[in-house]
């Protein structure tokens, strides 16, 4: 299978990016905080704006838009920026990724929320602020402050 022209302009972008094999090597979470370290990282650099993303078991979705490079530079950075930290005997990804030109502000909204929904679809939390390796996570506080503690 050839891969895909990627374009050369900058703009935002919806991507998907699975693990080699579909193995789930984000569901320890040791390798997804690092995934969102190595994220970080790059954003920190103005590599791209980071508007959303979820770090699923087998693959991750990312909404970003590129700044200094293209979509395949930027991608190979965070792609190998994550490989190169996790120093894994074996690969992490499967070679290509998945990537949509992002055309409106409904497209926009229509990709945030789908990458949003996407743990909950899993069945891996019940909405969205639940799931921690999302860009929707909100921590909550589960138990309340004890009131003899005062």
């Amino acid at each position: 299978m050839a891969i895909p022209l990627r374009s050369t302009q900058n703009g935002t972008f919806f991507i998907t990016s699975i693990i080699w094999n579909r193995r789930r090597f984000f569901q320890l979470p040791a390798h997804a905080e690092l995934f969102l370290k190595t994220l970080q990282h790059y954003r920190a650099e103005k590599v791209y704006k980071l508007h959303a993303y979820v770090v699923m078991p087998d693959h991750v979705h990312l909404l970003l838009t590129t700044e200094q490079k293209t979509i395949s530079q930027t991608m190979n950075l965070i792609k190998g920026g994550f490989s190169h930290r996790v120093k894994s005997a074996y690969p992490i990804w499967q070679r290509s990724f998945a990537d949509h030109l992002v055309q409106s502000a409904d497209d926009f909204q229509t990709r945030r929320n789908y990458i949003h929904q996407n743990p909950v679809r899993a069945n891996l939390c019940a909405t969205p602020d639940l799931y921690p390796y999302s860009s929707a996570y909100k921590p909550h506080i589960l138990t309340p402050k004890d009131p003899r503690s005062d």
